[in-house]
């Protein structure tokens, strides 16, 4: 094994560590049990990371990368925006039916729950949300819709407002807390946000 697959190898143990440990534990994760679990020393997020929150922001940063790669996917170019924001919606369905969705919840939770204690990483996982919602914009801008495109002010508009209700939805989706939570009844509630109320001007 060469030293750059070494240095990967370590990297993806304590990542898969630091999540793990995020979702059971909280703020309470320590770095000391993270690098025990990867097998490593607490040296190796230094060298790799700079610090545990750096862990934290490469770990939000690369689940981040993996989620967005497949709304693009989920998205593909040619639909109008109504019909994105269909596509986005029914992704958003599958996503909450996937067996890690549960783990998923709890690594979040656990993150928010840091962030509420150390500003440091609150302030991390505030460029993180910003970045999610124009990764997001980006899938809709210049989308069709009636009386011309989606501009990129627009698309933002509407990031924020499908992020905000996607995230509640599939919450209670995976929490149980709704007996029917069908692609048609997430994709009615998105697309009810298509509207130029929510666009706003251009």
């Amino acid at each position: 094994m060469t030293r750059g697959e070494i240095k990967e190898r370590n990297r993806r143990a304590l990542l898969q560590a630091a999540r793990q440990a995020v979702a059971r534990d909280g703020h309470r994760a320590r770095l000391e049990e993270i690098t025990e679990q990867a097998g490593l020393t607490t040296g190796a997020v230094y060298s790799l990371f700079g610090s545990k929150n750096g862990l934290l922001a490469a770990l939000v940063e690369d689940l981040s990368g993996h989620h967005y790669a497949a709304v693009e996917q989920a998205v593909p170019v040619g639909l109008d925006l109504v019909e994105a924001v269909d596509a986005f919606a029914r992704f958003g369905v599958r996503t909450c039916a996937d067996p890690e969705a549960l783990a998923q919840l709890s690594f979040e939770t656990g993150l928010q729950d840091m962030a509420l204690r150390d500003p440091g990483l609150r302030a991390v996982l505030a460029t993180s949300i910003r970045s999610h919602e124009e990764c997001l914009a980006e899938v809709f801008t210049g989308r069709a819709f009636p009386g011309g495109s989606v501009t990129q002010p627009q698309a933002r508009r509407l990031a924020t407002v499908l992020r905000a209700l996607l995230a509640g939805l599939g919450q209670r989706a995976v929490l149980g807390l709704d007996e029917e939570h069908s692609e048609q009844h997430f994709a009615a509630a998105a697309r009810a946000m298509a509207t130029p109320a929510v666009l706003g001007p251009a």
